[in-house]
């Protein structure tokens, strides 16, 4: 797995782990990003010490995992229509669900075996602000991870309120936006294969995994 994808898995298992603790699972409104961001961390290293074993023996525990504890605080539809762009208008709400869908599964393959290549004694996390306004209800919390190796990366996390809690709908690693990343790369697909056939092919990728 290429270091940045990596780093990426761990951005994302920042935010998906959070919710294992009841405490976190109920957040309230008036809970700060950074505090979610931070306390999701910590949390994520300790879930990570305590069942690393069981989940590399065990791919489907891992997805699970993740799946279970990601979906509350991930905005899948809003993810979706980012990266849909103008194509979301074109598709029908069945085919916007599957897009969701097969788009949040593509997040789980590629990044469900990253979060367990740390040694979490040795990742540091700090978050370094946020930007925007909080009354507005959108925000980027601006972080930096230091890997093992003592290199820095940064990592932000865009966030909205979106069914009354601060919900991730986009992480971006070096200036490099997951959002953006794929509504470039899904683009020339809807171009050349229509939103009927990027669907199908999502699909037929979700069925196989």
């Amino acid at each position: 797995m290429k270091p940045k994808l990596v780093t990426l898995s761990l951005a994302v298992a920042v935010m998906a782990m959070a919710a294992v603790s009841p405490s976190l699972a109920s957040t309230e409104p008036d809970q700060s990003p950074e505090q979610v961001v931070r306390e999701a961390f910590e949390l994520t290293m300790q879930s990570i010490d305590e069942r690393r074993d069981e989940l590399r023996a065990d791919r489907a525990a891992l997805f699970d995992l993740i799946d279970s504890v990601l979906l509350p605080r991930w905005d899948r539809q809003f993810t979706g229509q980012l990266v849909m762009g103008r194509y979301w208008r074109e598709a029908n709400p069945e085919q916007r669900e599957a897009f969701i869908s097969g788009l949040y599964r593509k997040l789980l393959d590629s990044y469900g075996d990253g979060v367990l290549q740390y040694d979490t004694s040795q990742v540091g996390f700090t978050v370094v602000g946020t930007r925007g306004d909080l009354a507005e209800g959108r925000v980027m919390v601006d972080t930096q991870v230091r890997l093992e190796d003592g290199t820095t990366v940064p990592i932000s996390y865009r966030m909205r309120i979106h069914e009354g809690r601060w919900k991730v709908f986009d992480v971006v690693v070096e200036g490099i936006s997951y959002v953006t990343n794929f509504r470039n790369q899904y683009a020339g697909e809807f171009r050349s294969k229509g939103v009927e056939g990027v669907v199908a092919e999502l699909q037929s990728a979700s069925a196989g995994s």
